[in-house]
């Protein structure tokens, strides 16, 4: 399996690396040109929206016309915007515009044209059978957090070196290459047909028509809620309650993706051969709500390592368990479809999440930092308890006999 996944998973890890090295240094970039901490959170959610409603439509798109074509398209709006944020000085000149319009531009096209993640996991369950799915989701989610231990590093070296632009160029010069990459090395997963039936766009909603589906999604939402949460006043977090400095937490970040490296290339596949898709996603689940339990009570390094070592198993566990159970929820025609909308979920969460979770600690302090994202974990957890006692074993049919009735015994059930 590793071998059929080995394009994708270096397309998607050099992908990464550019990519995060822009997520620590773009609110410190957006206020270099004097806007206020308010217009970094605007920046955010416009890009979270334009991916809202864009992830879902490219994974529709690429059930009909197949993943490599809009992973090219993808691409190349990333790489532009990339560049657009490397010489947004230059262009706004140019322009006789404001800069901080041509980063708003240059985060808008990356959002309409970001399609990269629900497609890179239609791509990936194109390839591999349902059983395999949790783990090749898995090498997937270790290609990202491999890619968030280097880019940051190398983004702060080129920045402590160069200034702003270079590390925007760099990484826009790794999207291109992974353009490059994908146009040569990376197969078509998924083979047009014209006899297959078309999955329109009123399948974005009929998703949530589907009882199985609908209810994947909706804990899909609640994860998802809590994890941005969490990501979202992280650093406040420990800024505040511990006394960490930028550097620090850099460095705690770079420690916190080493250890999700090897939790998704090593520990995820096994357990989801141990406990089954729904299980683990129980157990990482049950990990979180405990760490994010603790939060309260974090006044050292070591109960904060406690925490951290709860949130990246759980997080791991969770994140893959739940994408295997929706992709295996849906039909082979409609995983881009599903999975785009899955995606957009987080793009909702991004844009929902942050707010209240940093309100919660401008208000309250520190302590309540994790309360919004204790209170969602908890509710998905609830969820998946529910969802797991309705889901029924599949009989095996191993006599003609009973072939009829198994068939519809199997028609019932909910796949994971």
């Amino acid at each position: 399996m590793i071998r059929k996944l080995l394009p994708i998973l270096g397309v998607t890890f050099i992908d990464i690396v550019g990519f995060s090295m822009l997520i620590p240094m773009l609110p410190y970039f957006v206020t270099h040109f004097g806007a206020s901490a308010v217009v970094v959170g605007g920046l955010m959610a416009t890009f979270s929206f334009c991916q809202l409603l864009s992830a879902p439509l490219w994974g529709n798109v690429s059930d009909r016309i197949g993943r490599k074509t809009v992973l090219i398209i993808s691409q190349i709006g990333a790489t532009i915007g990339w560049a657009m944020l490397g010489l947004a000085s230059p262009i706004a000149a140019a322009l006789s515009l404001a800069p901080i319009g041509v980063v708003f531009a240059a985060r808008i096209l990356e959002g309409v044209s970001g399609g990269n993640i629900s497609i890179t996991q239609a791509y990936v369950a194109d390839l591999v059978a349902p059983n395999e799915r949790a783990r090749a989701f898995g090498l997937i989610g270790a290609m990202f957090a491999a890619g968030m231990v280097f880019g940051p590093f190398g983004g702060g070296v080129l920045y402590a070196r160069f200034g702003f632009a270079t590390p925007f160029l760099v990484a826009a010069a790794l999207q291109l290459v992974t353009l490059i990459l994908t146009v040569v090395m990376l197969p078509e997963s998924r083979a047009r047909s014209r006899d297959e039936e078309r999955v329109g766009l009123k399948s974005l909603l009929v998703s949530f028509q589907k009882p199985v589906l609908a209810r994947l999604l909706l804990q899909k939402l609640a994860i998802a809620l809590a994890l941005y949460g969490w990501f979202a006043v992280f650093a406040l977090f420990l800024a505040r309650q511990l006394g960490f400095s930028l550097t620090q937490t850099d460095y705690l970040f770079s420690i916190f993706a080493v250890f999700n490296v090897v939790m998704n290339a090593v520990i995820v596949g096994r357990i989801s051969a141990w406990l089954g898709d729904r299980t683990m996603s129980n157990v990482g689940l049950a990990s979180l709500v405990a760490g994010f339990s603790i939060v309260p009570m974090v006044h050292e390094f070591g109960l904060l390592s406690a925490t951290m070592i709860l949130f990246s198993f759980g997080m791991a566990l969770t994140n893959t368990g739940i994408t295997a159970l929706i992709s295996n929820a849906a039909s082979d025609r409609e995983q881009g479809t599903v999975l785009g909308t899955s995606s957009s979920l987080d793009s909702l969460s991004g844009v929902l999440a942050p707010p209240v979770s940093t309100g919660l600690l401008g208000a309250l302090g520190p302590g309540y930092a994790g309360v919004e994202s204790l209170t969602l974990a908890a509710v998905a957890l609830g969820m998946g308890l529910r969802n797991a006692r309705g889901e029924r074993i599949p009989v095996r049919c191993d006599e003609a006999t009973i072939k009829l009735a198994c068939d519809a015994e199997t028609a019932e059930i909910v796949r994971g």
